[in-house]
């Protein structure tokens, strides 16, 4: 009994947040597998002509009903034509999530545009103007949803009606972000690299973001602020640090940590590395995460240990992420490979 109470309690809060928890958005603790969720001006910073990331989540499965959450991101970068070392990226990203047991669920689908402006005519070094913006489409399982109203003095009874005054089941709005971001080479290796941005989402405040009709409830716009370092440490070994800060209404978010990498082959073109590391959210959860590369596909896997106040609950335990990522240039004309610069990170 003693373990059934806070499991329950816990449970009770999850599902409130839940439903208020809209205005809050969905995080990744692989967080730089994830890049257009942080800043559509993120879009490009890679060394390839193409790159597809996916990111699975899922989350309390000791607590109620997993919380799962899968993203998939394509970005395609483009030489503007002429003596330019201008470049534009185009691509999306695919978000779902699905919460509790009411499985109340979210799809996205925004499509991103970024440009690419070279600041230096000796070295990688570019600011990044982007914009990403679609449909978002929300839902709930009505008959998923059980409340003690449906108590009738000795059990559950489904034939009670649960007394909530939600008229739909589903809405749709349309969303759209925007962010600008700088990445420049560090001194005279083009491996070594960092970048800096900002993010704004939801600008245009989606109103009506509710499942009730009468509700002038407004999609609160978010604020992230991101950096990153990767400096080689030797020929066959280099570091990589990341790092969000965001701030969407009453809540924010910090979350940072480190990788370290190593080349197996040869060490100016390697195929195949593995990376180690942790992330840590600030009062949230400690993430060990762990790398392989065989280029040009990589998979990542990470877990949250629970250090909230959540933790006796879940006894400590958070959230698997299983994250995928391909990555390559193309043997064509206007490939980014044979450029003398190229945003990259």
């Amino acid at each position: 009994m003693k373990r059934t109470v806070p499991h329950f309690v816990c449970a009770l809060v999850l599902l409130f947040t839940t439903f208020k928890g809209i205005s809050q958005d969905i995080h990744f603790s692989q967080f730089f597998e994830a890049p257009l969720l942080r800043n559509p001006a993120l879009a490009g910073l890679f060394n390839g002509d193409l790159r597809f990331q996916m990111v699975y989540r899922s989350q309390w499965n000791s607590v109620t009903e997993p919380y799962e959450t899968g993203t998939f991101n394509g970005e395609y970068k483009i030489p503007v034509g002429g003596e330019s070392e201008d470049f534009i990226s185009v691509g999306g990203q695919i978000l779902y999530d699905q919460a509790g047991t009411a499985q109340l669920s979210a799809t996205h689908i925004l499509p991103v545009f970024n440009y690419h402006k070279s600041l230096s005519a000796e070295k990688n070094k570019y600011l990044s103007l982007g914009f990403m913006a679609g449909i978002v489409q929300r839902s709930i399982n009505r008959s998923k949803v059980t409340t003690n109203s449906q108590f009738d003095g000795s059990s559950y009874n489904p034939n009670l009606g649960d007394g909530e005054t939600f008229d739909k089941s589903s809405f749709g709005y349309f969303d759209g972000s925007a962010g600008i971001s700088f990445n420049s080479q560090i001194g005279e290796n083009a491996n070594n690299n960092y970048f800096i941005g900002i993010g704004y989402h939801h600008f245009n405040k989606a109103s009506n973001v509710s499942f009730y009709s009468n509700n002038t409830t407004r999609l609160q716009a978010k604020w992230v602020l991101s950096t990153g370092i990767k400096m080689s440490t030797n020929e066959y070994s280099y570091i990589t640090i990341h790092a969000d800060h965001s701030k969407q209404g009453p809540y924010s978010e910090t979350i940072g940590g480190f990788m370290y990498t190593r080349k197996l082959d040869d060490p100016t073109n390697p195929r195949l590395t593995i990376s180690g590391g942790a992330m840590l959210r600030l009062n949230d959860a400690f993430i060990p995460v762990a790398k392989i590369e065989v280029s040009p596909l990589a998979i990542s896997v990470s877990y949250d240990a629970n250090i909230s106040q959540l933790k006796s609950a879940s006894q400590g335990r958070g959230g698997m992420e299983i994250g995928l990522s391909y990555q390559k240039f193309f043997e064509k004309n206007n490939t980014t490979k044979n450029a003398s610069r190229c945003p990259r990170f």
